[in-house]
């Protein structure tokens, strides 16, 4: 089967290795000159365990999944990682309930190992820690994203499948048995395919909007949250992943830690109504607020403006988080096409199993 992947993000890449595995024919279309351009190169390289998604959503059931598989394929792969694990921190009673309801909920949802310690126990892994208590999840870890999605590509390649740069997606109709898609770019024109992934993160809803006969009542609002990061401009202080309480569309400025041993924080939660990709000063003042809740210590000027990025919700301020939407066949009537909407976080970590299930939406 001949397969057309629009967008070379994590998600995407994971889709079109899998296909391609499984035997078809795949060519990945990106609009950008490489891979990993969008959504995908402006997280938190958090690799989930699982904990905070409603048991039975799709985003609770890839992210644990999602998880182990990723971690099988780091191992066999080369790609760099860390299983450095995870505190979910409380620093009052309050929190301290919200954050038993998602041990609650982790346990409910199949997560591995997870244990509520007291706030001695918490500072005697991380000296640094002020809290009441916290979760302790082992099987949260860290991901080279970067060295993730190489690792898709040359699957990819090496099953005779291939990516195409610089070639924007302008229309799509079905004409059966076939899906005709109109490229642009410096290769333009009309090539047929047996089958369609549209994986384009913030491009999804636009895309859908441009294929033929697609309902327009089934392409969902497109609500914009940017999360900023702030470096920490000293050596690390602490050696795991540090997430206070969720917050309202997001899970809190939390400690984040690359594989070259940085240590920044965040993100917060900006809606905005546009793709703006700076950074404002100015928020930092937020940021010390709530980071020294759980860090008293924080220096003050320790903290430097460093990336953002776009979360493409479903849903806006005060409303309750959406769920993945895999928008396949019965969704909209519409053979062999499969929309991926609100792919967000913990989209990298649950990109091999929605993978598998988007594939198998195309074959069944």
């Amino acid at each position: 089967m001949q397969v057309l992947v629009v967008g070379a993000g994590v998600v995407g890449l994971a889709v079109a290795r899998t296909a391609a595995v499984r035997g078809h024919d795949v060519i990945v279309a990106e609009a950008t000159r490489g891979i990993g351009n969008g959504v995908s190169s402006r997280n938190s390289e958090v690799i989930h365990a699982g904990i905070y998604y409603p048991a039975g959503s799709l985003r609770a059931r890839h992210s644990t999944r999602g998880r182990r598989i990723l971690y099988e394929f780091c191992a066999s792969h080369g790609v760099a990682h860390r299983k450095c694990g995870k505190l979910i921190v409380a620093t009052d009673a309050a929190e301290l309930a919200k954050v038993e309801t998602l041990l609650a909920q982790g346990v409910q949802n199949g997560v591995e190992g997870l244990e509520m310690i007291g706030g001695n126990a918490a500072r005697a892994l991380e000296a640094e820690l002020a809290c009441v208590g916290a979760l302790s999840s082992p099987e949260s870890g860290i991901i080279d994203s970067h060295g993730y999605m190489l690792a898709l590509w040359g699957e990819l390649e090496d099953r005779g499948s291939s990516i195409a740069f610089e070639t924007p997606v302008e229309r799509m109709s079905y004409a059966a048995p076939h899906w005709q898609v109109q490229f642009g770019g410096r290769d333009s024109g009309v090539v047929v395919f047996d089958a369609v992934v549209n994986s384009a993160g913030l491009g999804a809803q636009p895309l859908a909007r441009r294929i033929g006969g697609y309902p327009a009542d089934k392409v969902p609002p497109l609500v914009l949250a940017k999360g900023n990061y702030f470096a920490f401009a000293a050596r690390p202080v602490f050696s795991r992943l540090i997430y206070p309480t969720p917050v309202d569309g997001g899970l809190g400025v939390h400690v984040t830690l690359d594989l070259a041993g940085r240590m920044r924080f965040g993100p917060d939660v900006e809606w905005i109504d546009h793709e703006s990709y700076t950074v404002d000063p100015r928020r930092a003042d937020s940021f010390y607020q709530r980071i020294r809740a759980y860090w008293p210590g924080l220096p003050d000027g320790s903290l430097v403006p460093d990336y953002c990025g776009i979360r493409p919700k479903l849903t806006g301020p005060g409303e309750m988080p959406a769920d993945f939407m895999i928008a396949g066949e019965p969704a909209h009537g519409l053979p062999r096409l499969v929309n991926l909407f609100g792919i967000e976080s913990p989209g990298l970590t649950a990109s091999l199993s929605l993978a598998e299930e988007v594939v198998d939406y195309l074959t069944a």
